[in-house]
């Protein structure tokens, strides 16, 4: 894990984050999810052209979210969602910060709530 700055983080994050950014290679991940699939099956769903697709499996695989082989004429994409947990364990260190958000939030609702209940008792 690289410090930068304030804050630690993993190689690749960058490249993660910008490959799931874009809700077609989101797509693509859940199909991926699934089992492993051609570039045909992947582009399927989308309307879009086979090159297309492969641009966003290129993006995908070069942030290690994928991982493709050569199988005779096909190259199937696999998943490789451990490279995702580098992005999860990033956005846990906030876990802390969002549930003193909420907590926080939760008493001013209920501060609300109980100057409108006692205003109606007036």
């Amino acid at each position: 894990m690289e410090t930068l700055g304030y804050i630690n983080t993993q190689p690749n994050l960058d490249a993660i984050f910008a490959a799931l950014a874009d809700p077609t290679r989101r797509s693509i991940l859940s199909r991926l999810a699934e089992g492993e699939a051609s570039v045909n099956e992947i582009a399927a769903p989308f309307e879009m052209s086979q090159p297309a697709v492969s641009r966003h499996l290129k993006v995908l695989e070069r942030a290690g979210l994928i991982e493709r082989e050569i199988d005779e004429q096909r190259r199937p994409a696999r998943l490789k969602a451990e490279k995702m947990a580098a992005a999860v364990s990033w956005l846990e260190e906030f876990r802390v910060f969002w549930g003193a958000s909420f907590d926080q939030l939760d008493g001013v609702l209920l501060q609300m709530k109980q100057d409108v209940n006692q205003g109606n008792k007036s």
